[in-house]
C-alpha cells in the first residue's frame, strides 16, 4: 500500500512518515509532484538485493538460444556473412 503525503505534513511531523513508511512506501509530495519516497530499510535492502551474486554471473552459459518474433512487420533477419 503506498501512501501520499505533502512535504509540508512530511517537516511537520517526520514521526507519523516513519510509521507509515513501516508500513509501506510513502511518496512526499511538493506542488503536487512526487519528489521522493520513504521506505522502512527492510524494504530498501529487498529492493537493492542482487538475486545473485557474482560468482553465478560468471558460471553462465555465454550463449542463450533464443527466436525473436517480427510481429508480421516484414522485417528480414540481418544476413552478417
Amino acid at each position: 500500500m503506498t501512501t501520499t503525503v505533502p512535504a509540508t505534513d512530511f517537516n511537520r511531523n517526520p514521526s507519523h512518515v516513519k510509521r507509515l513508511a513501516a508500513k509501506g512506501p510513502v511518496v512526499v509530495t511538493e506542488h503536487n509532484r512526487p519528489t521522493l519516497v520513504v521506505l522502512s530499510f527492510d524494504e530498501y535492502q529487498r529492493l537493492t538485493a542482487s538475486p545473485a551474486g557474482l560468482g553465478t554471473w560468471l558460471q553462465m552459459d555465454d550463449d542463450v538460444d533464443f527466436d525473436v518474433e517480427t510481429g508480421g512487420l516484414g522485417i528480414e533477419p540481418a544476413d552478417f556473412t
